[in-house]
């Protein structure tokens, strides 16, 4: 009975590189991975087919192991989602919150100015009364800025009405046709706008010099300006309404207060012609521009 209980407990091992030292074991590997990898440069398509075929088989077992990272991922994603529109939510009802005092102040504003008008029996301003046009052709060149608009006299176009962009001044109307009209624009040398400069009050003439930025003129020597100062029409002369935006002001390298036209011309695809009032008082030229 001994003997038999020592005999249950010896076990066999067998392994089929027992007669192989280790060292040998990992040169015969080496070999034959160096064997596979020449034969697949050699002829890649020789394995394409075991590859396929191994692809197919463990898809769908990488798929089954893949899916917990992809809801963790998803996970994430919906996570982080709604973090951010957290902060949105709340950057947004802060500035919903600004908006709200600002409308309350203007309300008191217009209130009150209109409480002032009443007190100093002010003429309000007239209506105006605008047509949206489209730029159909541009004639920029060397010696003439100008651009041609699909409205005319048709649609009751007339001549010296302001042309405004989304951005601001573009030019006003020299010559109106039945369907379409020509737009002298600011940066033309016949140009000639009475402007304003904001902050300090002073006012200008912004002289068209056929560049890409007019230049004021007629300022006093002792002029505060800087650049980023804004440019408004001044409404002096009746040519334009007061108050409309025409760019900021940029000094150059010779000293000149030249103005950067909010307006890019040479992207606007549309624009409004506004019919202002005209002075009574202006004096027709003896000279046609163009």
């Amino acid at each position: 009975m001994a003997k038999r209980r020592n005999r249950s407990k010896v076990h066999v091992q067998f392994s089929p590189f027992q007669f192989i030292g280790s060292g040998q074991a990992s040169i015969i590997f080496m070999l034959a991975a160096t064997l596979l990898l020449t034969v697949s440069f050699v002829r890649p398509g020789v394995f394409g087919g075991v590859r396929n075929s191994v692809s197919d088989i463990i898809s769908p077992a990488l798929a089954i192991l893949s899916e917990p990272f992809r809801q963790a991922a998803a996970v994430t994603n919906s996570v982080t989602g709604l973090s951010e529109l957290r902060a949105e939510n709340t950057q947004l009802r802060e500035e919903n919150i600004r908006l709200r005092e600002w409308y309350q102040t203007a309300l008191m504003l217009e209130s009150e100015n209109q409480s002032l008008h009443a007190l100093l029996n002010v003429k309000p301003d007239p209506t105006h009364r605008f047509v949206t046009a489209r730029v159909i052709g541009d004639s920029g060149n060397a010696f003439v800025k100008s651009a041609i608009v699909s409205a005319g006299q048709d649609d009751g176009i007339k001549k010296g009405e302001a042309v405004l962009s989304g951005d601001g001044l573009v030019g006003r109307i020299i010559e109106a046709g039945n369907s379409s009209a020509r737009v002298l624009l600011l940066t033309d040398v016949n140009s000639r706008v009475p402007v304003l400069i904001e902050g300090s009050r002073q006012k200008a003439i912004l002289s068209g010099e056929n560049t890409d930025l007019p230049v004021l003129k007629y300022l006093p020597a002792d002029t505060d300006i800087k650049n980023g100062m804004r440019i408004v029409t001044s409404g002096n002369g009746g040519m334009f309404m007061s108050g409309l935006p025409v760019g900021v002001v940029q000094i150059g390298e010779d000293g000149r207060p030249y103005v950067k036209p909010y307006s890019d011309v040479s992207r606007v695809t549309h624009v409004r012609i506004v019919d202002y009032p005209e002075n009574p008082n202006l004096i027709e030229g003896k000279g046609n521009l163009r």
